[in-house]
C-alpha cells in the first residue's frame, strides 16, 4: 500500500505540531488548527498507519486530536503529580462554572474576582499554589495555570483586548483522564445481600 498518495501534503507540519505535545481541536480559534484537524480528519487513517511506523499513536478523542507514544516519557511518580496537577485545575474551573468546558468563554479577571466572594474557590485556587513553588499571589498562580493550559493547548487566548479565552475541544481530554481514575469503595464490599 502506497501511503504517499493517501496522505496529506502538509503531513510534515502535522507531525511537527503534534510531536509537541499539542492538541489539534476542531473549535481552534486558530484557522491552521482547524485546517489541521480537516486534514486529520479527512485522512485519519492513512496517517494513523503513516504515523505508527515511526513510533507514534493519533489518538482520536472527542472533536480533536493527539499523539501517543508506546513508549514511557516520564516516571510513574512524574505522571501521578501530573495527574494530581490536571485533578486540581479542573477541580478549580469546574467550581468556577460547573458547566466550563470546550466552547466556554471566560476572562480571568472574572474568576478572582468570584475568588474574592467565594470561600471554596478561593481555597481550590490556594490549594494549586502547591503546583508552583515560588507563586504566592492568587493572580500569579491563576496566570501559570492559563499559560499552561494555553501552552498544552487546553485554552486559546481569543481576544487580547477583553483577554477572553476559549475552552478547546481537548478539554475532554482532561475531564476524560479524570472520568477514567476508579475509586474502591470499600462499603460496596461490607454490604452483603440477606
Amino acid at each position: 500500500m502506497n501511503l504517499n498518495i493517501e496522505l496529506p501534503d502538509h503531513t510534515g507540519a502535522l507531525f511537527d505540531y503534534l510531536q509537541k505535545g499539542l492538541f489539534i481541536s476542531s473549535n481552534s480559534t486558530n484557522d491552521e488548527v482547524r485546517e489541521m484537524y480537516d486534514s486529520i480528519d479527512e485522512h485519519f487513517e492513512p496517517l494513523s498507519l503513516f504515523f505508527a511506523q515511526i513510533g507514534y499513536t493519533l489518538e482520536q478523542g472527542n472533536e480533536y486530536y493527539y499523539f501517543s507514544r508506546t513508549e514511557p516519557r516520564a516516571t510513574l511518580e512524574q505522571k501521578i503529580l501530573r495527574a494530581y496537577y490536571w485533578i486540581d485545575v479542573l477541580d478549580l474551573f469546574k467550581t468556577y462554572d460547573e458547566t466550563f468546558g470546550p466552547g466556554c468563554r471566560f476572562q480571568p479577571e472574572q474568576l478572582l474576582v468570584e475568588a474574592n466572594i467565594n470561600v471554596v474557590l478561593q481555597n481550590k485556587l490556594d490549594s494549586i499554589r502547591k503546583h508552583f513553588s515560588d507563586k504566592d499571589i492568587r493572580k500569579d498562580i491563576l496566570d501559570n495555570v492559563i499559560r499552561q493550559l494555553t501552552k498544552d493547548s487546553f485554552l486559546e487566548l481569543e481576544n487580547e483586548q477583553t483577554n477572553t479565552y476559549k475552552v478547546m475541544s481537548a478539554w475532554h481530554y482532561l475531564e476524560r483522564l479524570i472520568d477514567s481514575i476508579n475509586i474502591y469503595d470499600e462499603t460496596e464490599d461490607n454490604e452483603k445481600p440477606e
